[in-house]
């Protein structure tokens, strides 16, 4: 059985020093300051856990890049067979942003791209991100992105997923998008658009299993088993911590497979 990690970031100190990370740290009990991981200590995290392959992110926000996808290149250089990227971009500047991503995605190494609205303050169907879902369909990957409430203090608005991503699979119905961080409170929401929409998918990161909603759980077990993917948001929840009570969601075999791995490689098609 496959264990995929679809959100994770090896994280450099630029990052490190942001000061939305401050609320984020006392969640996760790191409150002096984030220990930040390399290479080696990440998959010594994969491995305590039995995580095959972990989908590294770059991370661009208004004021620049906080993690590069340069600097996810040479992460996935040190373990080739382990690790996964997924590219970002700068809102601001539409056709840089397009071939960064026709540059870097190859469907190998590097397999999708993310955004996170709540650091632009912009919700996903501003005219902003149409360019990269447009420059996703032509090369057959994900558009990764966040939804649910927003850890640090800034607006959780951008995360609501009706209308904002409603909006972008009505626009780009080729267009798969994965949803991150569970969509928190808005959990009915994020059912229906799955119903409503084949290639809308979503995932467990920057929760522990123990932690998800019991409406989520229910809909893990139900409708949900061939669109909700696992994922820590590693290095604010390790792996091990995440998975530790998986036994406690009562999945099936084949739930779990599709869980723990078989979506993830379907839909990021590894």
């Amino acid at each position: 059985m496959k264990v995929i990690d679809v959100w994770s970031q090896i994280q450099t100190e630029r990052m490190a020093k942001e000061p939305w990370l401050e609320p984020l740290l006392k969640w996760t009990g790191q409150t002096d300051s984030l220990v930040i991981p390399s290479v080696d200590s990440t998959l010594e995290a994969m491995n305590e856990a039995g995580v095959d392959i972990s989908i590294l992110s770059a991370w661009h926000g208004p004021g620049g890049s906080l993690i590069s996808n340069q600097e996810v290149a040479t992460q996935i250089d040190q373990a080739p067979e382990r690790f996964r990227g997924l590219v970002s971009v700068d809102l601001n500047r539409p056709m840089e942003a397009v071939r960064e991503i026709r540059r870097w995605v190859d469907n190998d190494r590097f397999v999708g791209v993310r955004v996170v609205p709540w650091l632009w303050d912009l919700p996903p169907n501003d005219r902003k991100y149409y360019p990269i879902y447009t420059a996703c369909v032509d090369l057959g990957v994900p558009f990764c992105t966040q939804i649910g409430h927003t850890g640090p203090l800034l607006r959780s608005e951008t995360g609501r997923p009706i209308p904002y991503l409603e909006d972008v699979l009505l626009d780009f119905p080729e267009l798969k998008v994965v949803g991150g961080h569970v969509g928190f409170p808005w959990i009915d929401e994020l059912i229906s658009l799955t119903i409503k929409f084949p290639n809308f998918y979503v995932d467990t990161s920057a929760y522990a299993l123990h932690r998800l909603p019991t409406s989520f759980v229910d809909f893990l077990k139900g409708m949900g088993s061939k669109r909700v993917m696992f994922g820590t948001n590693w290095p604010m929840l390790s792996p091990a911590q995440c998975l530790k009570h998986l036994e406690s969601l009562g999945l099936s075999e084949e739930q779990r497979s599709n869980f723990l791995g078989n979506n993830a490689m379907r839909v990021f098609v590894l």
